[in-house]
C-alpha cells in the first residue's frame, strides 16, 4: 500500500510533473536564457508571503536539488510591520511547504503610512534596500524576487501610459548602492495564471496583499480599486479576448527594440537623440556595405 503524500511532497511533485510545462520549463528557460544562477552563488530568495514568492522558493529548491552546478539559498522574509495574523500565515505556509525561512524586522509600514505622495514607490525602494542590506550581511551575492511574466507586461504598459516612457523590467540588474550585489527574477517567463492554477490545485492559501494601502482596492470588490497595476490587468484581460497572443507580442517587442526608429532614447542614464547618429554611416546587415539612408 502506497504512502499518502504530504502537502509539501504534492506541491513539489506538481511543479515538475503536472505543471512542468507551465512552471518548471519556463522557470528553467529564464534561468538559462538570462544567466540568472551561477555556480557558487549564494542567493537570498525574498519571500513576501504571496503566491509568487512562495512558488519561486519551491522552484529554487527544486533547481538546487537537480543542478550539477551547486549554489546556496537563504529564504529571507522581511516583516515591514505585518499584523500578527499575516505573519503567522507566512510562517505556517513556510513550515507546510518545507521552506526554512529567516525573518527580520523593519519599520517600513510605519514610515510610509505617513507619506502622502507616492507611498508605494517609497515602500518599494525601502523594501529593496532592507533586503539588499540583510542579504549582503548574510553572505549572499544575489537577491531573487518573484516578479513574473505578467508583471513584466504590466510594468511596460504602466511606463508607457503613465510614466511617459518605454521602459521594461529587466531579468536581472546590478545594485547601484550595494557593491557586488545583483537582483534576479527567475519567474520572468512564468505566467501569473499558471501560478494561480498551481496554488489552487494544491489548495494553498497565501497572503493576497498585506499592504495597508490596498484596503480600498479590496473593499471595491472588483479587484481594481485605485491601483494602476490592477487597471493594466483588467485592460490586458479585455484585449486578450480579441488577441490571445497580445502579451506574447509585447514580451517579444521588449526583446527586439529597434532603437534606430526612435527619436530619442536613454542608455545607462545618458539621454541620446537620433540626431546624434543621423549622419553616421551604418553597416548594411546583409552585405556589410556602408549606407546612410533607409533602403
Amino acid at each position: 500500500m502506497s504512502r499518502e503524500l504530504t502537502i509539501q511532497e504534492t506541491a513539489e511533485r506538481s511543479l515538475i510533473k503536472k505543471y512542468r510545462k507551465e512552471l518548471w520549463n519556463p522557470f528553467i528557460a529564464a534561468v538559462k536564457r538570462y544567466e540568472l544562477v551561477s555556480p557558487g552563488d549564494h542567493i537570498a530568495v525574498c519571500i513576501s508571503g504571496g503566491k509568487d514568492s512562495m512558488v519561486l522558493a519551491k522552484l529554487m529548491q527544486e533547481l538546487q536539488r537537480h543542478t550539477d552546478q551547486p549554489f546556496d539559498l537563504t529564504f529571507l522574509v522581511m516583516d515591514p510591520g505585518y499584523n500578527p495574523e499575516n505573519r503567522r500565515l507566512i510562517q505556517e505556509n513556510a513550515q507546510l511547504l518545507g521552506i526554512p525561512i529567516t525573518i527580520f524586522e523593519s519599520d517600513i509600514f510605519d514610515v510610509t503610512v505617513q507619506v502622502e505622495k507616492n507611498p508605494c514607490y517609497l515602500c518599494a525602494r525601502m523594501r529593496r534596500g532592507f533586503l539588499y542590506s540583510k542579504a549582503q550581511a548574510l553572505g549572499c551575492n544575489k537577491i531573487a524576487l518573484g516578479h513574473h511574466f505578467s508583471d513584466v507586461i504590466e510594468t511596460t504598459l504602466l511606463g508607457l501610459f503613465y510614466g511617459a516612457q518605454l521602459q521594461a523590467m529587466p531579468p536581472k540588474l546590478h545594485s547601484k548602492n550595494f557593491p557586488d550585489m545583483e537582483l534576479v527574477r527567475p519567474l520572468y517567463c512564468v505566467h501569473e495564471d499558471d501560478i494561480i492554477a498551481w496554488k489552487n490545485y494544491n489548495h494553498l492559501r497565501f497572503l493576497q496583499c498585506a499592504c495597508r494601502f490596498t484596503e480600498s482596492r479590496d473593499a471595491a470588490g472588483d479587484g481594481v480599486g485605485e491601483s494602476k497595476r490592477q487597471e493594466m490587468k483588467v485592460l490586458l484581460r479585455r484585449l486578450k479576448t480579441e488577441n490571445p497572443n497580445i502579451e506574447k507580442s509585447i514580451f517579444r517587442a521588449i526583446h527586439g527594440v529597434q532603437l534606430d526608429t526612435f527619436p530619442g532614447f536613454k542608455y545607462r542614464g545618458i539621454t541620446h537623440s537620433f540626431l546624434d547618429f543621423y549622419n553616421t554611416p551604418r553597416m548594411d546587415s546583409e552585405n556589410g556595405d556602408s549606407v546612410t539612408k533607409e533602403e
